[in-house]
C-alpha cells in the first residue's frame, strides 16, 4: 500500500488556522527543517507541536523523557509545560541532528532546562534515574516496544507517554501490514493495547499518535 493522506490537507490548514500560532523560534525550525532536511516530514509541525505542548502544561512535568531529537522542534514544545526547575532529557542517534537541535535549544528559553544526549536510547534511558512524568517516543520505529518497555518501570503513576507515528503513513491498514517499519508499529500498538498498566487512545492527528497514562499501581 501506497503511503495515505489519512488527513485532509484542507481540513489540516484549517486546523491549524483556528489552532494557537507557532512561537517564532519554532516557526524559524520549521521553515529550516522544510528547506534543507531530505526527511523533513519527520518534523512534528504546527498543530502535532500545539498539542504537545498543551499535553504537557496540563500535566505540568518535572521530569520529560524524549527518544528521538530530530531538530529540536518536538522537545521545545515540550519543555512549554515545565515547572520550573524541571528537566528535559532528549536522546538522539544522529550527530548532525543533535547539532542542530543543540543550536536551536541555545536560542530558546528552556536552554538551561534540555539535556542532549547522544547515542542508542536503549543504552540511555536505563542510566537516566528519573521518575518521568511525560515520554515521548519517536525515534526508530522497530525500537518502540523496547523504548516503552524500559521507561514504563520509571514512569511516575499517572505519568504520559506520547506515541508518535502509530498509523504510519497508513501502512498499518495493509492487512497485514508489509513494510518493516509498518510492522514494527503495528507490532507495538498490539503489545500496548495488551499492557494492563496502561489507558490508552490513539488520536487521528497527523501520522497518528498514541496517548498512554500510566495506572495507579501499587
Amino acid at each position: 500500500m501506497d503511503s495515505l493522506d489519512l488527513v485532509n490537507p484542507l481540513a489540516n490548514v484549517y486546523a491549524e488556522k483556528f489552532s494557537s500560532p507557532e512561537p517564532e523560534l519554532l516557526k524559524n525550525i520549521a521553515e529550516e527543517t522544510n528547506s534543507t532536511h531530505p526527511q523533513a516530514h519527520m518534523l512534528s509541525g504546527h498543530l502535532q507541536g500545539r498539542l504537545l505542548a498543551m499535553l504537557s502544561r496540563l500535566v505540568q512535568p518535572k521530569y520529560i523523557l524524549e527518544v528521538g531529537s530530530f531538530t529540536g522542534y518536538s522537545a521545545l514544545c515540550l519543555a512549554e509545560g515545565l515547572v520550573p526547575g524541571g528537566e528535559l532529557h532528549t536522546i538522539e542517534l544522529r550527530n548532525e541532528e543533535a547539532t542542530v537541535a543543540r543550536r536551536n535549544f541555545n536560542l530558546s528559553p528552556y536552554a538551561g532546562q534540555i539535556i542532549l544526549h547522544e547515542g542508542l536510547g536503549t543504552e540511555i534511558i536505563p542510566v537516566l534515574d528519573r521518575p518521568w512524568d511525560l515520554v515521548f517516543i519517536d525515534a526508530d520505529k522497530t525500537g518502540y516496544i523496547d523504548y516503552y518497555e524500559l521507561v514504563v518501570p520509571q514512569l511516575r503513576n499517572g505519568g504520559l507517554i506520547i506515541a508518535d507515528n502509530v498509523l504510519f503513513h497508513g501502512q498499518v491498514l495493509e492487512n497485514p501490514p508489509s513494510g518493516k517499519n509498518a510492522k514494527a508499529v503495528q507490532a507495538f500498538n498490539e503489545h500496548v493495547a495488551a499492557d494492563a498498566r496502561v489507558e490508552r487512545v490513539m488520536v487521528t492527528i497527523r501520522d497518528g499518535l498514541l496517548l498512554l497514562q500510566k495506572k495507579n499501581i501499587t
